[in-house]
Order: C-alpha cells, then structure tokens, then sequence
C-alpha cells in the first residue's frame, strides 16, 4: 500500500511533467552536498527546478502525465531538472556544471515530447538564449530599414541640394 506521502510525490511530479515542456534526466551519483546545492541554487536562478525521486515514483509520474516513455533512461540514482523557461538556458546551465565537476551526468532530456540523447546536449546548450535570438532576428528585420532610409535620406539631400542650387541660379539671374 503506497504511503500518502509517495502519492503526494507522484502528483507533484505529474503536475511537473504535464507543465513543462522540458526536462532533464541526469545521473547525479557522486555529487557532493555542497555542489549539488550550489548546482540546485544556480538552476532555481534560471526558472528550473531540480527533483531527486525513485525510480519507480518518476516512471509512475511519467506516464501518468503520458510523456514519451523514459524507463531506459531511469535506472540508478536518478533526478530530473523540469525547466518552464528557456530550455536553452538550463540545458547551459546543466552543460557548464557538467564540465566544470563532471556531474551531473545528463541521460537523457525532452523538448516537446521528444527524447534526446545526452549527445546532443552539448549542441542545446550552444545554443544563444532566446533573448539573443529575438535580438538577432529584430537586427536582421531592422537592418534592410535603416539601409532604406539611408538611401531616401541622401537622396532627399541631393534633391532639397539641387533644388536649392537651381533657385540661387534662378535668383542670379533675375
């Protein structure tokens, strides 16, 4: 009989799997308890949040919440990192630490409701924030603009110059 408190878990970690659309499967075995807070630390800094469960609890949640089947991905000491921002940004975050201690080791992540292999996490985690890709995007809609109103302006320059050249001649002359 399962105690109130694994079916607390369960739904929590249900409610995390249905609102997110990303999350992280990581091996965290051998991380200290002063890395794995100051990695909890600097994750809840970019809107994600960071679960240690059992196995059997998260693949219960899982398909309560009907996510693309992650068993093969829960075995061993298991936590998952749900994100509600920018998937980018915490799969950065996640990436750095990685590097930095060599944990924690990403299994697997999900973006959309596709599954991914922990190779292509450094690729995500290249990626520009979303805000650097708004910016890259409105410079590149912007840029032909000014270039247009660029043009019109000299040209407009050149025609208020001939015009006022053509009336000093006019004045000149009579």
């Amino acid at each position: 009989m399962p105690t109130q408190k694994k079916i607390d878990k369960v739904e929590e970690m249900t409610s995390l799997f249905k609102e997110t659309g990303s999350f992280f499967i990581t091996d965290y075995q051998g991380l200290n308890v002063a890395d794995m807070t100051g990695l909890r630390k600097t994750l809840r800094e970019g809107e994600v949040r960071y679960v240690v469960a059992k196995n059997t609890l998260l693949k219960l949640a899982a398909k309560n919440a009907e996510t693309p089947d992650l068993d093969e991905h829960l075995s061993g000491p298991t936590a998952v990192a749900f994100t509600t921002g920018d998937p980018a940004a915490a799969a950065k975050i996640i990436y750095d630490h990685a590097k930095e201690k060599e944990l924690p080791k990403v299994r697997a992540f999900v973006l959309d409701g596709v599954v991914y292999g922990p190779d292509e996490m450094k690729r995500l985690a290249e990626l520009p924030s979303r805000e650097q890709l708004l910016a890259q995007v409105v410079a590149a809609v912007e840029a032909p603009f000014s270039q247009l109103v660029g043009s019109l302006d000299g040209f407009f320059r050149e025609l208020v110059g001939s015009i006022d050249a053509l009336a000093d001649k006019k004045k000149a002359e009579g």
